[in-house]
């Protein structure tokens, strides 16, 4: 009978979900209601209930977490201070004599705002903002530019400094030490955000090399679809062109490898790299004369809903792991996972599979606090590295963005894309890159040293 009422649950919250509820009081709200029927059924503890006041306590006192707000306002300081606009101009001119080259150009940008920002939403936007008129209007095959555009915008998904990898690696720590501790390690390893955003680097690099490499490929077999900027409409000589790059990708690679720098070279840690980072959007939207008291309070109004946001849904996917524990969902979901044939490779498969079709439905923070601890401890007594488990799951995540008809990154596009633009050309254009993020996935579990080398070259675990 529990066993009923916590696949209930999960269906029951599913279906709430899908009416566009809000999902922190979906979460908390179908778990409470679950509880009660538990508690006059006399399936389910109320001790588990008695549990939560700690977790919310864990919560507020948790050092991590509180990188999360200062590496959102760093990513709205830079989207107000108008970074985006000068990287295209000036990536537009250094690869516009190529057929493809502003597709090039914008997955680059894409990528720098990525390890700027880490926000999908405000990522994707903005360039569908900047971008897509620019590309339209230089010819560029309606599918093509705005799968460029999703597909460069997701990379905040993957690219650090990424919220979403801030948030795996403190719910990964949490399920990496359990999963010790069950198996009678009672001297557990952690696994921190450090080692994930190491972990992501290679990956997330790799990716923007398959990205331009399908471009340049598309660009030789159909150059009609992605023509280059006429010589005439990029005047301006190399010395100019030089000077322009320096004045425009410095400061934000300075900022990128300031924050990144401090972190994998241990000099500091996620949370202080992203008060350097916060600091560092402040002074380089001042450099660009985009920053003044009503730009700050605009950016502390869009920091502060956003993280609220996040910390509302994670008191709300606490309740949910709780109640769902306390029916023996988790048991439930052990034995399902090491009872497949073919082990560890199955479960593996099942629970991306899972992951993926959830990503359709939930955003990845919800995906995050309420599947990662429920799945991570029993994949992780299977032997499966915590680094390389961490980066499958923010690149399925990114996918599950991509993956029409309810992808994310597609609903910001068509928001701000030209209605002559059929969606239908959208889920097109993307479709190449859903590929591509496939496939890259494929590499990883034939090489997961291409996700576990470089943490381990730094931090020697």
């Amino acid at each position: 009978m529990p066993e009923v009422m916590a696949l209930l649950l999960f269906i029951t919250v599913c279906l709430v979900l899908l009416t566009g509820y809000p999902v922190a009081f979906a979460l908390a709200g179908t778990a409470l209601l679950f509880s009660f029927i538990g508690i006059l059924t006399g399936t389910f503890d109320t001790a588990f209930l008695t549990a939560l006041p700690n977790r919310l306590y864990g919560i507020m006192t948790n050092m991590t977490l509180i990188a999360v707000p200062l590496f959102i306002f760093m990513g709205v300081m830079l989207e107000k201070s108008k970074v985006a606009d000068k990287l295209l101009d000036t990536m537009a001119l250094l690869f516009g004599s190529m057929r493809g080259g502003l597709g090039i150009s914008v997955i680059l940008v894409g990528m720098l705002l990525a390890a700027s920002t880490g926000i999908v939403g405000a990522t994707v936007v903005t360039m569908g903002l900047l971008s897509l008129p620019t590309m339209l209007k230089r010819g560029y095959d309606p599918a093509i530019a705005t799968g460029a555009i999703c597909a460069s915008g997701t990379l905040g998904q993957i690219i650090p400094p990424s919220i979403i990898l801030i948030l795996l690696g403190d719910v990964l720590s949490s399920a990496y030490q359990q999963a010790q501790l069950d198996m009678g390690i009672f001297a557990p390893k952690t696994v921190s955000v450090g080692d994930l955003f190491a972990g992501a680097l290679v990956p997330g690099l790799l990716l923007v090399v398959l990205y331009i490499i399908y471009l340049i490929v598309m660009a030789y077999i159909k150059p009609d679809l992605m023509p280059a900027i006429p010589e005439n409409e990029r005047d301006i000589n190399n010395g100019e062109l030089f000077v322009r790059i320096l004045k425009v990708l410095f400061p934000p690679l300075f900022l990128i490898l300031a924050v990144l720098g401090s972190i994998l070279g241990g000099l500091a840690t996620p949370t202080e790299a992203a008060s350097v980072g916060a600091m560092g959007a402040i002074l380089l939207a001042t450099s660009q004369r985009q920053f003044n008291l009503e730009i700050l309070q605009h950016v502390m109004r869009d920091t502060l809903r956003i993280t609220s946001m996040v910390f509302l849904i994670f008191i709300g996917a606490s309740l949910f792991s709780l109640v769902f524990r306390g029916f023996g969902g988790d048991d439930v979901v052990r034995e399902i996972l090491t009872d497949l044939p073919g082990g560890v490779i199955s479960a593996m498969f099942i629970v991306m599979l899972v992951m993926f079709l959830l990503g359709f439905i939930l955003d990845f923070i919800e995906i995050t606090f309420v599947m990662v601890p429920i799945v991570a401890p029993i994949l992780f007594t299977m032997g499966i590295d915590p680094v390389w488990l961490g980066i499958m799951f923010a690149i399925n995540l990114q996918t599950s963005f991509l993956t029409p008809p309810f992808g994310f990154a597609l609903f910001y596009l068509r928001g701000v894309a030209p209605k002559e633009i059929p969606t239908s050309a959208i889920y097109k254009g993307v479709m190449p890159f859903i590929g591509i993020q496939i496939f890259t996935m494929a590499i990883l579990v034939f090489w997961p040293e291409l996700a576990t080398w470089l943490p381990t070259l730094i931090y020697g675990n």
